[in-house]
């Protein structure tokens, strides 16, 4: 038998070849697709800071601290001659010489009282009104009319009736006055040789009687109807006589020696 000639498949052909040639790397790519891809790693951006905008802007100006303000204690109003001497002379002389702990213990004037009395009253109610008059002008200040407290048949006086006029100061009226009485008042009184040291009473306070109230220079002698007299009383805050009276001498109580 003839040899059979091998008749090469149609794949065989340099066509086919090319194709199987082709189809490989896409073969190759559906296998890769089918494998996980492992994700991709990120790296972080580096990003640099917003630059700042510069914007123009006036120049500052220092302000100059306020001085704080601390509580301080309320000045005191020296409206008197007087009371300025006290506080800046008397006071600061009465503390070395009285030997004192404190400051707060030098003696002063608390008060004074002046008190007319105006018995005549009881037949002419008048009477009471031109001392009240009077008093007002001497003191600066409207006192208040005193009444009795109770009936007294031999003075012909019933309770509850106008005998008299009071007032009491205190403060710059108080310095006023003081100054009035040692400077002005008092030389005036005929043959006068000084007022009384045994007129304290134990308790600092010192009492003080006057005959005519025509020795203050508020009064005209020619409007007078009758002369009066008064009791002044000086009430202070010292412990004895001795301080008392060294405190009235500085304020130039002219004593008799």
């Amino acid at each position: 038998m003839a040899e059979e000639k091998k008749v090469k498949p149609a794949t065989d052909t340099p066509e086919a070849e090319a194709a199987k040639k082709a189809r490989k790397p896409k073969a190759a790519t559906e296998a890769t697709a089918e494998k996980p891809v492992a994700p991709a790693t990120v790296k972080p951006v580096e990003t640099k800071p917003a630059e700042a905008k510069v914007v123009a802007t006036k120049p500052e100006v220092k302000k100059e601290a306020a001085p704080v303000k601390t509580k301080a204690q309320p000045a005191v109003k020296l409206t008197s001659r007087l009371q300025t001497k006290y506080v800046k002379e008397i006071r600061p002389a009465l503390f070395k010489s009285l030997k004192l702990s404190s400051i707060m213990q030098v003696p002063k004037v608390e008060k004074i009282v002046v008190n007319v009395g105006v018995g005549d009253a009881t037949g002419n109610s008048k009477l009471i009104e031109e001392s009240v008059k009077e008093l007002t002008d001497i003191a600066g200040q409207k006192p208040v009319i005193t009444k009795s407290k109770k009936s007294i048949a031999t003075f012909k006086l019933r309770e509850n009736q106008a005998i008299g006029t009071k007032v009491t100061l205190r403060g710059v009226k108080m310095y006023q006055f003081l100054d009035k009485l040692v400077t002005i008042a008092l030389p005036r009184v005929r043959d006068f040789r000084g007022v009384s040291r045994n007129s304290f009473d134990g308790r600092g306070n010192y009492t003080l009687g006057i005959k005519e109230q025509l020795i203050f220079p508020e009064i005209n002698f020619d409007r007078v109807n009758k002369i009066r007299g008064m009791d002044i009383v000086i009430v202070t805050t010292a412990q004895n006589d001795e301080q008392a009276y060294a405190l009235l001498q500085a304020l130039g109580m002219p004593f008799n020696r």
